[in-house]
């Protein structure tokens, strides 16, 4: 049986095999469904021995199953971040001018000639919105994931090949620095070529491709507008929430660009990637509770071969009992902030999105 310490759940993983025997499989991506595109995907992958979820970084990106770690492994850790969330509160966040967003978005759709579609790249499944693939339709899209920087050269190459076999153009994006911005504009333009074609053969005068910028809260859309315009033209900021209306910019003579607000679902039914999106920052603070989501990742970190234990010893000083998260965040607090469990755990939070404990995906691509 599972056993509640301290309100987080500690499975046995005697019932693990089990549990997975019963557990439905995780639904589709929206872009995993879609049709493929007639041209060839354009991607992204970058070389190099930075370790990741998968160990010692040499591990080949040509075989989906050299890069998993193993089967058993993932869903090992699926099991147990299953049996964690179980008993917390649930995380839901969905502020009045989403919806108003979402109304908005859909009428702009029906102008848009490609869509760009932005995720975290450290939890891209995620980041993901169920409703996407039914809003877009057969509408050309490309898939960014941004901050390329926070994850490995493996975790790259596992996604960007796990995207290539679904059809589904992608590209890597770092929206701070700007890198991936002017790949994404040249792939925008060449991929809403056959619009003015069209028009030119209907005797209308050209017009600049319409591309729209959609995703989830804080994954850094108007960040990589604003590289691209290479001014600030789109308010950004490193929380969710901040942009709160759509806008049209202009890039150029043929392109424009939709800016919009992070749009999320009105409940989130997967607690499991509520908490990572928690943990990445890409949900309102108000909607968890800040020691809960640092216990868990902390569990996670003590898991994963690229941290572990030893790695989160190094950085505190603390030891972690039997992988209890609240329990280290407890003695963290004791240690370092006169009891105060809160600041105890915005700090780990802070850490793991500032890259202390080095550069790790939170996911990795579905079987």
């Amino acid at each position: 049986m599972a056993v509640q310490l301290n309100g987080l759940w500690l499975p046995n993983h005697s019932i693990a095999g089990d549990f997975l025997q019963r557990r439905s499989a995780p639904p589709p991506t929206a872009l995993a469904a879609a049709s493929p595109l007639s041209s060839p995907a354009t991607i992204q992958i970058v070389g190099g021995k930075t370790p990741g979820w998968y160990g010692n970084g040499n591990s080949s990106s040509g075989d989906l199953s050299d890069v998993y770690g193993g089967e058993d492994y993932w869903l090992d850790l699926d099991t147990d971040l299953y049996h964690w969330t179980k008993s917390l509160r649930p995380v839901q966040w969905y502020p009045g001018h989403i919806a108003k967003t979402e109304k908005e978005l859909k009428e702009q759709l029906k102008l848009m000639d490609v869509v760009i579609e932005v995720r975290d790249a450290r939890i891209p499944m995620s980041t993901s919105h169920p409703q996407m693939d039914s809003w877009l339709g057969n509408r050309r899209r490309i898939l960014v994931l941004n901050r390329e920087d926070m994850i490995s050269a493996e975790d790259r190459n596992a996604w960007a090949t796990y995207f290539s076999r679904q059809g589904t153009k992608v590209i890597f994006s770092n929206g701070q620095l700007g890198m991936g911005t002017l790949k994404l504009c040249r792939l925008a333009k060449a991929l809403a070529t056959g619009v003015n074609i069209k028009r030119r053969a209907k005797g209308l005068l050209p017009r600049p491709v319409r591309a729209g910028i959609v995703g989830y809260p804080n994954v850094g859309k108007s960040s990589l507008i604003n590289r691209l315009l290479k001014r600030r033209m789109c308010p950004a900021a490193p929380r969710p929430g901040v942009t709160r209306e759509l806008k049209w910019v202009r890039f150029g003579k043929d392109l424009e660009l939709l800016d919009s607000p992070g749009i999320i679902p009105m409940r989130i039914t997967d607690q499991s990637a509520a908490i990572k999106l928690a943990i990445c920052d890409d949900i309102g603070e108000r909607s968890y509770d800040v020691t809960d989501v640092a216990a868990i990742l902390v569990q996670m970190l003590s898991k994963l071969p690229a941290v572990g234990k030893k790695a989160i010893y190094n950085r505190y000083k603390i030891d972690i009992d039997g992988h209890c998260g609240k329990t280290f965040v407890q003695k963290l607090a004791l240690q370092l902030f006169n009891g105060d469990t809160n600041q105890a755990a915005f700090r780990v939070l802070m850490d793991f999105r500032k890259g202390k404990f080095g550069w790790v995906s939170l996911e990795r691509p579905p079987r």
